[in-house]
């Protein structure tokens, strides 16, 4: 889906930050307690890494935005455990209230509905048993499609023609993966683009490279 998520290549966010070289990883304690504590809902919740992404994916602009990194990823641990039915709708929120003494109702806890997902192995990497269809230096155009569900081809690069850098290890297959509809695993490629070939002959002129999944490409005419 092409959710808030998806930015890149969108114009009016401004210059990126670069960070600084003594930048702490978490610049307030509770930032790596809200990080810590999303990594813990996804696994309460049943969920992956891929699943993990999708629930940012779909929060609203707000809780994506407005409450910075750290608070989105709480955001999207929340929406996880309500999904799983591990929280009732409103319980966070009905918590915070009673800590703040406003002595509100909680609702009851629900029966939880966590998916019935194991991996199969450790990690992301898969052994496939077809050859890569494509080989470094090929030209290849990234597929222009849209999917009510996650993906990970950004909008900006669909449609775009750019060249086989490097054939990476194959990956569990994210799209099917975050809705637990197998891992279905695909060979990966580091696909360069060229800055005018997205954006037009008046950009700065650079390259984008982009991990990519084989069923994304296809072959240039």
């Amino acid at each position: 889906m092409d959710g808030i998520a998806d930015m890149g290549g969108t114009p009016g966010w401004g210059p990126v930050p670069s960070p600084k070289p003594d930048e702490p990883v978490f610049a307030e304690p509770w930032q790596g307690r809200a990080f810590a504590l999303a990594l813990l809902s996804s696994s309460v919740a049943g969920a992956n890494m891929d699943a993990f992404r999708h629930s940012l994916e779909r929060l609203d602009r707000a809780a994506y935005l407005e409450d910075g990194y750290f608070g989105r990823w709480l955001n999207g641990g929340e929406l996880l455990l309500t999904e799983s039915a591990i929280l009732a709708p409103g319980a966070i929120d009905a918590r915070a209230r009673n800590l703040r003494g406003e002595g509100v109702q909680e609702p009851p806890f629900p029966e939880p509905a966590r998916p019935d997902y194991r991996p199969t192995a450790e990690g992301p990497l898969r052994s496939v048993d077809a050859v890569p269809a494509f080989a470094v230096g090929d030209r290849v155009h990234a597929r222009s499609f849209s999917v009510p569900g996650h993906t990970r081809l950004p909008t900006y690069i669909r449609g775009h023609a750019g060249v086989v850098e490097l054939i990476q290890p194959a990956h569990v297959f994210a799209d099917t993966n975050a809705h637990f509809q197998g891992e279905n695993p695909e060979h990966v490629y580091s696909v360069r683009f060229d800055s005018r070939e997205l954006w037009g002959v008046d950009a700065e002129r650079f390259s984008v490279t982009v991990e990519m999944y084989e069923s994304y490409l296809e072959t240039t005419s």
